[in-house]
């Protein structure tokens, strides 16, 4: 029991860091989900999954949530590049070992599968039963919370393919802007030493010294960046990789 309500993504932390199995399985508390679903999700682990996602085919929930919801999925789906027909649905089983090496944060729960895809797990999907809510009412749907998805999207997208390396994301931005300030400079010298044109007053000028100025700061930052992952990976000893199985060791 918590001291307080922290969050779904607290729950599902906190249960990971208790849970001893090597199957770890996931479901609301909303009594939605239906737990007859489970020994389904674990006959699809021993085919060889590492991650069985539950699909509410059949969604007991109203249209407007069902409308919001599909399309967060295909944008989900999209952007990580791991096809799932629900990812909201709570009802989840995974190897031990995938969610051992997960740090959840803020809302990031829904996109689990996503985040270790990162380790090349295969992840695959099964429809589940879907009851109605009994009790109390949903807080998701709004427009507040589609929101916060979008942003925590744009987090897992980033932390997917520049969480090791932020130079190349702040470096090239950095570069493309202080290139196209410097060409903007280089007609304006043009203008002015050739044309012989006041340039003074022209915004062209404001600018070009601005892309510039921004250029250098986005390659300053990648740099900031670099240090900080390389501190934090040597401080706390953490891999840049994740071993499936050592083979010819003893």
């Amino acid at each position: 029991r918590f001291r307080r309500n922290f969050g779904q993504t607290a729950a599902f932390a906190a249960g990971f860091d208790a849970a001893q199995g090597d199957v770890i399985v996931t479901l609301d508390a909303d009594l939605q989900n239906d737990p007859a679903d489970i020994p389904k999700l674990l006959a699809k682990l021993d085919e060889g999954y590492d991650v069985v996602s539950g699909w509410r085919v059949k969604r007991r929930d109203p249209f407007h949530r069902r409308w919001a919801s599909r399309v967060g999925n295909w944008l989900i789906s999209h952007v990580t590049g791991v096809r799932l027909h629900d990812y909201g649905c709570s009802l989840k089983a995974y190897r031990r070992e995938v969610v051992k090496n997960i740090r959840l944060y803020g809302e990031l729960h829904r996109f689990i599968p996503a985040i270790a895809s990162w380790m090349g797990v295969s992840v695959a999907e099964l429809p589940v039963n879907h009851r109605a809510r009994p009790f109390g009412r949903s807080k998701y749907g709004n427009l507040r919370r589609a929101v916060k998805v979008f942003l925590d999207l744009l987090t897992v997208r980033f932390l997917l393919s520049y969480a090791t390396r932020p130079i190349h994301i702040f470096g090239g931005l950095g570069l493309l802007a202080a290139a196209i300030g410097g060409a903007l400079g280089l007609y304006l010298s043009y203008v002015k030493l050739v044309l012989k044109e006041d340039i003074g007053t022209r915004p062209l000028l404001t600018l070009a010294v601005l892309l510039m100025i921004v250029g250098m700061q986005m390659i300053s930052m990648g740099l900031l960046g670099e240090l900080v992952v390389r501190t934090y990976h040597e401080t706390q000893g953490k891999p840049i990789y994740v071993v499936r199985e050592r083979l010819g060791f003893r």
